[in-house]
């Protein structure tokens, strides 16, 4: 298959995140491009550059739509959680012949501060002037939130490859409504190439029910498809690789088979 895969990772993340995703694809002859979001190329253990508590997505966005001007081609964009509405973002802007959306954050408009959300981010949101510092997740947050469906004994490893996060992002994101810049808005009537939306039954920290609008909002381009035995970590979770597969099957009937 000769095509490019732009992987996208989420909150707290680095290109880490890939590991099993970039290995089956790469398997099936896929040109995977794995970038790190602006500052989050740095040591977990180290101290966060301040200036990406002020981070918008907007920045992320404009770095990774300079980066696929650059590939010469129209990429697939794979992206997880947070990374999954940046995809959305740049869909919107041309720059993608298909989305890969697995257990996407939610653009402006749709409202995902449930219960088990801010439980998630609660030590982040008690922390005053949250929206312009880097912050992470506590590990019982992470536990709770990404990794319940992990083997207990792999969570702390994982968990132990986090970096810190932007405030601003997570703030355009959760508090919409508040951000004059709309930054996580994004027109679907602009998105035109194929959508495929993956949700998580059991997911906390982007609920089923907030994915399932992500699904309608791209209703005239979109497949949405929800596996039972899975929440947030899709991309790692025991039985990942049946996500992947599924994914490379889509990926097949809506951009043809090779010849």
């Amino acid at each position: 298959m000769d095509e490019t895969i732009v992987m996208i990772h989420g909150m707290w993340g680095t290109g880490s995140y890939w590991e099993n995703f970039r290995g089956f694809f790469e398997s099936k002859g896929y040109r995977c491009v794995v970038p790190a979001l602006r500052f989050h190329d740095m040591d977990p253990n180290g101290v966060p550059d301040p200036r990406l508590g002020t981070t918008s997505l907007l920045d992320y966005a404009e770095d990774l739509e300079k980066l696929i001007r650059e590939l010469h081609v129209a990429p697939i964009l794979m992206g997880h959680s947070m990374g999954g509405l940046l995809a959305q973002i740049l869909g919107s802007r041309g720059q993608a012949k298909a989305l890969v959306l697995l257990t996407p954050a939610s653009p402006h408009g749709i409202i995902a501060l449930k219960p088990s959300v801010i439980k998630s981010f609660w030590s982040g949101l008690t922390r005053w002037g949250f929206w312009r510092k880097p912050f992470r997740q506590t590990f019982a947050e992470a536990a709770y939130s990404m990794l319940d469906m992990m083997p207990s004994e792999s969570r702390k490893s994982i968990y132990d490859k986090f970096v810190y996060e932007s405030g601003r992002a997570a703030f355009e994101i959760g508090f919409w409504l508040f951000d004059s810049n709309g930054a996580a808005r994004v027109d679907e009537s602009k998105v035109t190439c194929p959508v495929l939306i993956i949700g998580g039954e059991e997911d906390r920290i982007t609920p089923v029910s907030v994915t399932r609008k992500v699904a309608e909002k791209y209703k005239a381009v979109s497949t949405y498809k929800e596996f039972s035995d899975h929440a947030h970590w899709v991309i790692g979770e025991p039985g990942w690789e049946h996500i992947a597969e599924y994914i490379e099957e889509w990926l097949l009937q809506v951009l043809g088979k090779p010849a």
